[in-house]
């Protein structure tokens, strides 16, 4: 069996109350929201900088790798709560001057193995039962975004995808774009007004149901 390789929402969130438990907080609840909301990779979360961040015009400039398109994102109301919460705390921490945005107590950038060992410990606090990377946390962001009705373009986009077939799989699994595929009007009058099929003369002697693709309109028993 394959993996799940994402997050759902409510897992997301889960982690996130576990954040607020744990040590260091305000750092690790905004580094998971921020990495979820703008489905950054590991590198791009741990690369953010404090000049990225405009917090007055509650936005952040997203800075892709892998060749991918870097974009300006808004700052969603919570996501500036747990940013403003962070830099408060953040500016007590050793070296506070430098621009990286997410530190550790000594003043360093995290690194990507810190990031998984937080997400390892903060999964041992919840019910979760997957093995948690820092990667599904993007992956949970695409899948959300399809899940809320955005078009792949735009979750394209959003991502920094450069080919749109790494973005396919989000809106493809989807089964809201599925919804009411069968009460739409057009198909609905071509099934109206297809013709009933008429049993044949000399059967008469059998007892068989013709059904589709045999016969296309009402069953008819003969």
């Amino acid at each position: 069996m394959q993996k799940r390789k994402f997050l759902s929402p409510s897992e997301v969130r889960a982690l996130l109350d576990a954040a607020l438990d744990g040590p260091h907080p305000e750092r690790n609840h905004c580094l998971i929201m921020m990495t979820w909301y703008h489905g950054l990779r590991a590198s791009e979360a741990l690369r953010l900088q404090l000049s990225d961040i405009d917090i007055s015009g509650r936005t952040l400039f997203v800075r892709r790798l892998k060749n991918s398109f870097s974009t300006v994102q808004p700052v969603l109301p919570e996501e500036s709560r747990a940013l403003r919460a962070w830099l408060r705390v953040r500016k007590k921490w050793a070296e506070p001057d430098n621009d990286w945005l997410f530190i550790s107590r000594a003043g360093r950038p995290l690194s990507r193995q810190q990031f998984g060992n937080i997400l390892s410990r903060l999964c041992g606090k919840t019910e979760l039962s997957l093995s948690v990377h820092p990667h599904m946390l993007r992956h949970a962001c695409g899948y959300a975004l399809a899940d809320n009705g955005a078009d792949t373009r735009l979750i394209q986009d959003y991502l920094g995808h450069r080919n749109i077939r790494h973005t396919v799989r989000y809106t493809a699994s989807n089964a809201a774009r599925f919804e009411g595929i069968w009460r739409g009007k057009r198909l609905q009058r071509r099934l109206q007004n297809r013709p009933k099929c008429q049993p044949p003369a000399d059967c008469t002697r059998y007892s068989i149901r013709l059904i589709p693709p045999y016969c296309r309109g009402n069953d008819v028993t003969i």
